[in-house]
């Protein structure tokens, strides 16, 4: 299990590379991918400052991560999110999970990536031209989230 935090971009083939190198055992890499986009609900983005607690951030993504562990039969993953300012297109997340199979790899991908939205400590600033707006919370965030509460992956 690997979970980073940090500013520098990282290169998704090497993640993936590494994730699946490790353990000949793997048969299935799910991954998800998240980027600054240049629009979002009507304006125009310049940029993106990303905050977070260090420490607490990396501890509150241990544990997602180390739920994910519990409830699927996973292999290996890696979680690499990133801080400070980042540009349109840039990414800002990968989530990669190896398993035997993809249905577990498919399923904690999503799961890590639910909890990540609702329960890791940072907070977004997009940068417009009308100057700084902070993201709020969305509801479908926290209903997507709550699914995995009464989901039939459930506990194994």
């Amino acid at each position: 299990m690997k979970i980073r935090v940090q500013t520098e971009p990282f290169d998704l083939g090497a993640e993936i590379a590494a994730l699946y190198a490790r353990n000949p055992k793997v048969g299935a890499v799910a991954s998800f991918l998240g980027i600054t986009r240049d629009e979002n609900e009507g304006y125009a983005i310049r940029g993106m400052r990303l905050e977070h607690y260090p420490g607490m951030t990396e501890r509150a993504l241990t544990r997602i991560a180390a739920e994910a562990m519990q409830r699927w039969p996973l292999l290996d993953l890696t979680v690499v999110h990133r801080v400070g300012e980042l540009k349109p297109t840039e990414p800002i997340v990968l989530v990669a999970v190896a398993a035997a199979h993809r249905g577990e790899a498919f399923a904690a991908c999503e799961f890590i990536m639910d909890y990540l939205k609702t329960r890791a400590p940072f907070w977004k600033k997009e940068l417009t031209e009308a100057g700084g707006r902070w993201v709020e919370a969305r509801a479908s965030d926290d209903a997507a989230a709550a699914r995995w509460d009464a989901s039939e992956w459930g506990e194994r």
